[in-house]
């Protein structure tokens, strides 16, 4: 069974076509600057990478082109799009009314309309990329999965915040939390590679980009975790300032005149490594500035740590206790010293990092990093959200 997964973003659709035969991706890309003359396709496949051109004013001509290059007769991979058997849509926003992926019909598309003002940024353009697909494919199923879904499994007083319960009742205002497909991967992988049942264990997954979420997971089920209404809160990012006293808000106002957006701009945009360093919102230019002497860019590093071991204890608290933990997104995945001040000092937990092992590691594969006498499993695992797509849609559409 061939599936194509699509992420769409405002100016931007990446995608992946996987043969779910042996779980393997046989091309992917993106397109960008939708809406722009200047607009690209990116292909890759085949041990190639090809850039290709091409105005696309909508998500819809966008799709066009990829399902265009993905049927080339010189450098496709299939020959036609009866090849292509169901389309999985990466869905940020799914409120309390999706629990699990579902299969898109008219009803579904109507609540995914009615979520848009819980995820305005992303939403709309979500949307665009489904109607997209279903417009040009009339008879290939749909599936949306979503970021929240993962989530639906916390309990109440882990989900609400402390405003008057109307504000959840009548305006829904409540912890969604966000990079459910990743943490559902990773904690799933981490429970293979420890060898017991996920429904036995106390994980904490730990995805680090430039978004960042912590997530417990207590037997396979999420009871909590740092993204909150939208992905501003929780963990400096890089360029969201994480968690924060609401009245901020008004001292801001107070003492710049900016507006609500003005403000909400602010934190989402230039604040978190960017902010705080004063240079870059990537990681690796920060890694730069250290080295050249900038004590901001340390700062962040060492913000970033304590926060995160802050969360590993409170969350060890919740569940009870910790069996294994998870360092997965670009950043957990490849900064060493964050993994080893986000761990150092928690060996009353049973939490004891290789610290030789943990910086001399290869990219891209699954590596233990706990010592032999931790109690705590310590493991990186690369992510793989796509693939939780891709699996979902197999799941409900063979």
């Amino acid at each position: 069974m061939k599936v194509l997964v699509i992420n769409a973003g405002s100016s931007s659709l990446k995608y992946q076509l996987f043969d779910m035969d042996g779980e393997k991706v046989i091309a992917k890309g993106n397109c960008e600057k939708i809406g722009a003359e200047d607009s690209f396709v990116v292909y890759k496949a085949k041990g190639m990478e090809k850039v290709i051109n091409v105005y696309m004013p909508t998500h819809k001509e966008a799709m066009q082109q990829v399902l265009a290059v993905l049927t080339d007769k010189e450098i496709g991979v299939i020959s036609s799009l009866n090849e292509v058997e169901a389309f999985g849509h990466r869905v940020v926003h799914g409120g309390e009314i999706f629990k699990d992926s579902v299969v898109i019909d008219e009803d579904v598309m109507k609540k995914l309309e009615e979520l848009k003002p819980l995820g305005p940024l992303h939403m709309p353009a979500n949307i665009e990329g489904i109607k997209s697909c279903m417009e040009i494919c009339k008879d290939k199923p749909n599936v949306a999965v979503f970021d929240t879904a993962f989530h639906q499994t916390m309990p109440n007083y882990a989900f609400l915040y402390g405003l008057p319960y109307e504000a959840y009742q009548d305006w829904k205002i409540r912890k969604y939390g966000f990079h459910g497909t990743s943490h559902k991967y990773v904690s799933a992988e981490l429970a293979k590679v420890m060898g017991k049942p996920i429904e036995e264990l106390k994980l904490i997954t730990i995805h680090l980009g430039n978004g960042s979420s912590i997530c417990a997971v207590k037997n396979g089920k999420s009871i909590d975790t740092t993204m909150g209404f939208t992905p501003l809160e929780g963990l400096i990012m890089g360029t969201r300032c994480g968690d924060l006293d609401a009245s901020v808000l008004e001292y801001i106002s107070n003492k710049t005149g900016w507006d609500i957006h003005e403000i909400t701009n602010y934190l989402n945009k230039k604040s978190g490594v960017l902010g705080i360093n004063g240079v870059s919102s990537d990681m690796r230019d920060n890694n730069n500035q250290i080295e050249e002497g900038n004590m901001r860019a340390k700062l962040v590093i060492d913000m970033l740590s304590y926060k995160i071991k802050k969360y590993i204890g409170s969350y060890a608290a919740a569940m009870g206790g910790l069996d294994g933990i998870v360092f997965t997104g670009g950043v957990g995945e490849n900064q060493e010293d964050v993994r080893d001040y986000a761990t150092d000092g928690l060996q009353f937990l049973g939490i004891e990092l290789d610290k030789e092992k943990n910086y001399h590691l290869p990219r891209g594969t699954v590596e233990e990093l706990s010592t032999k006498n931790s109690k705590v499993k310590i493991y990186r695992i690369p992510t793989n959200e796509e693939l939780v797509i891709a699996r979902d849609c197999v799941r409900l559409c063979k």
